[in-house]
């Protein structure tokens, strides 16, 4: 195997690593690691050989990253057979964090009437200022990246 072919499944299994955390199966971020390095788009054929994924198993990771925005499908003129290839990127999941953290937020604001004393009053209000705080600051970058100030220097 070439130094760059290792590198590139190196890359792959921490993108997989990556989303794990994200609550996705291992499996469905090495798909999208594996579409992201990609020139084009692969068929699902193509991405369970080269990731040792069974048909199926390639199938459920692309419905999973479809679901979340980072692929789409293009089907064939005449076949059943798709091709897939990756869209967006972690912005996606960030948004759909966000989303996640704003239903845990109004969670916890609803428990301020259940609280027995002060002390655990502001304790639910620290934690949800936390949360609103990051939800603020990731909402904040991605209006930069949108308008195109988050782009690195070159």
């Amino acid at each position: 195997m070439s130094e760059h072919d290792e590198r590139a499944a190196e890359f792959i299994e921490s993108v997989g690593d990556a989303l794990a955390a994200w609550h996705l199966s291992r499996a469905t971020g090495r798909v999208y690691g594996f579409l992201l390095l990609r020139q084009g788009p692969e068929t699902l054929d193509t991405i369970g050989a080269e990731l040792g994924l069974s048909t199926g198993g390639a199938s459920t990771a692309v419905r999973e990253l479809v679901s979340w925005g980072l692929a789409r499908t293009i089907p064939q003129p005449g076949s059943r057979r798709l091709r897939v290839e990756a869209v967006g990127g972690f912005e996606q999941l960030l948004a759909a964090s966000h989303e996640r953290t704003r239903t845990l937020i109004r969670t916890l604001r609803s428990g301020t009437a259940l609280t027995e004393d002060a002390r655990a009053r502001e304790r639910l209000h620290a934690v949800v200022g936390l949360f609103e705080g990051y939800v603020d600051a990731g909402d904040e970058m991605l209006r930069r990246h949108h308008a195109g100030d988050g782009d690195p220097p070159h």
